[in-house]
């Protein structure tokens, strides 16, 4: 029997103290019963776009599983809440569990996000790895903004399509927004699963064992996108790190923002 859902505030996100089989597990089970579900896998970068704009945080506050993708948020709730867990839930990881246990329900699954090219790269690699993986559709970013009654249009595609799971590989945060967006209109789980699907295209190199396990995986990424991530990682981890010793001592309380209910008008699609 699946334990109650136990969450942790973070930097005013509400992070599951969750592990790959349980959230696994809940993913499944929401698939199986044709129920709504969403799941994003948050790093660094993830949290502070909450801390950054409440509006967003409201958003990630409403999904059904936000998992701890970075070690240093791992750490934050180990720290914030003795959580006690031993390992992250990283996104690319959590893909691969998702996908094996979809061929064995015979799930079809379908991938919304990136360009053609990943796309097509992603499905012949996921095809070797997984040979009776049942690859509904998949589908590219058109890297702009919905238009009105987009939304319907998306999820008749997806429906039509006979997928029960949905990957979603937009980028943190426009995959959160699309996510959160088209929730009320499918009955099966949506996955915001940022790089999953450039590393499992073999687009991007993964990082040393050592250096995910200490939190440098984004030293890595840095060092192979300076030019696109240097903000990213220079300006957002420090002001994290201050922000996240500033709520253990007790200095900052920041306050969680209620579960946003309204709907997205426009959303990166």
């Amino acid at each position: 029997m699946e334990t109650a859902r136990v969450r942790g505030n973070v930097l005013g996100v509400l992070v599951d103290i969750t592990t790959y089989d349980r959230a696994t597990n809940a993913v499944l089970a929401a698939a199986l019963a044709n129920q709504p579900f969403t799941l994003t896998a948050l790093a660094v970068h993830g949290i502070m776009t909450g801390v950054r704009d409440p509006v967003h945080a409201a958003r990630l506050n409403a999904f059904d599983t936000v998992a701890p993708d970075g070690q240093p948020v791992r750490w934050a709730l180990n720290l914030l809440h003795g959580a006690g867990l031993a390992d992250r839930v990283y996104g690319p990881t959590l893909t691969l569990r998702i996908l094996e246990r979809a061929v064995r329900a015979q799930l079809p699954v379908y991938f919304y996000g990136s360009t053609e090219k990943t796309l097509s790269l992603l499905a012949a690699r996921l095809r070797w790895m997984f040979p009776e993986l049942k690859i509904a559709g998949c589908e590219a970013s058109k890297f702009r903004l919905s238009r009105p009654g987009e939304n319907a249009e998306i999820a008749a595609r997806i429906v039509a399509s006979g997928a029960r799971v949905v990957l979603v590989g937009l980028g943190c945060p426009r995959q959160e927004e699309f996510t959160y967006a088209m929730s009320p209109l499918l009955k099966m789980p949506l996955l915001a699963v940022g790089a999953a699907f450039d590393y499992h295209a073999g687009l991007l190199r993964r990082p040393p064992t050592w250096m995910q396990a200490v939190g440098l995986e984004w030293l890595w990424r840095l060092g192979l996108e300076p030019r696109r991530l240097w903000q990213r990682y220079l300006i957002l981890n420090p002001d994290y790190l201050a922000r996240l010793f500033a709520q253990w001592l007790g200095f900052w309380a920041p306050s969680p923002a209620p579960p946003a209910l309204a709907p997205l008008d426009t959303f990166p699609v």
